[in-house]
């Protein structure tokens, strides 16, 4: 199959939507108010064969915008320490962040042949208010990402696993989950990445999205 024709299959799989993996830590549960700490976006491609695939992943460590509140029960949860030498060294600014991630995820689209992101997250629409609020805060108008819909892999783990945890439904994926790790965007990012793949992959292997490709009299590339 050719470059151009792979690139035609993932315009094609989710009707010219890239799939972008994102998880978000933060200083709270209010999108409006609450910090932002961190973000990790991980890009899909496809192969020859019409499996998902997870690229490089970006992610940034971020200041809390002024005025931002932070719950220290959030922190604890999330382990990140807003003091560390390492943190206060690597964090940006929301926009350099938010512009860090856009441009691979803008590259991305174009080369798939897609026409825009769509949020991949595990509980998305956690994710999806606080990518938006900061967007808004940042007053960026070209959002690569659809500003409302998304992939909610814990949704889809329900569905195929029975499970909405993301650590058990990694678990019945076959995919190790190491719980020291998790709440690191970087670290909840890939294995996100893992099982959204691993579920898309495993309805293509039963004939499902092909299958439904030939009821629907749609040639496939």
């Amino acid at each position: 199959m050719s470059d151009a024709s792979t690139r035609e299959l993932m315009a094609q799989r989710f009707r010219g939507y890239l799939p972008v993996v994102v998880d978000i830590e933060t200083g709270g549960f209010n999108a409006a108010t609450d910090a932002l700490l961190e973000i990790a976006a991980v890009p899909l491609t496809i192969d020859e064969q019409g499996n998902l695939l997870p690229l490089e992943t970006v992610t940034f460590h971020i200041e809390p915008f002024e005025g931002a509140n932070v719950e220290q029960s959030a922190l604890d949860f999330t382990g990140i320490d807003l003091d560390s030498a390492f943190r206060k060294q690597v964090a940006v600014s929301e926009r350099e962040a938010l512009d860090g991630i856009f441009k691979p995820v803008r590259k991305t689209i174009k080369s798939h042949g897609c026409t825009r992101a769509i949020l991949v997250g595990h509980n998305a629409s956690f994710d999806h208010g606080f990518l938006n609020a900061a967007i808004n805060r940042c007053a960026i108008k070209r959002n690569p990402f659809h500003p409302f819909s998304s992939f909610d892999t814990a949704t889809l783990s329900a569905l195929t696993y029975g499970q909405t945890v993301l650590a058990r439904a990694c678990q019945a994926a076959g995919i190790e989950f190491d719980n020291a790790s998790a709440h690191s965007a970087s670290y909840d990012t890939e294995r996100t990445a893992e099982l959204f793949c691993a579920i898309v992959n495993r309805f293509k292997d039963l004939g499902g999205w092909h299958l439904a490709l030939k009821e629907q009299g749609v040639d496939e590339p």
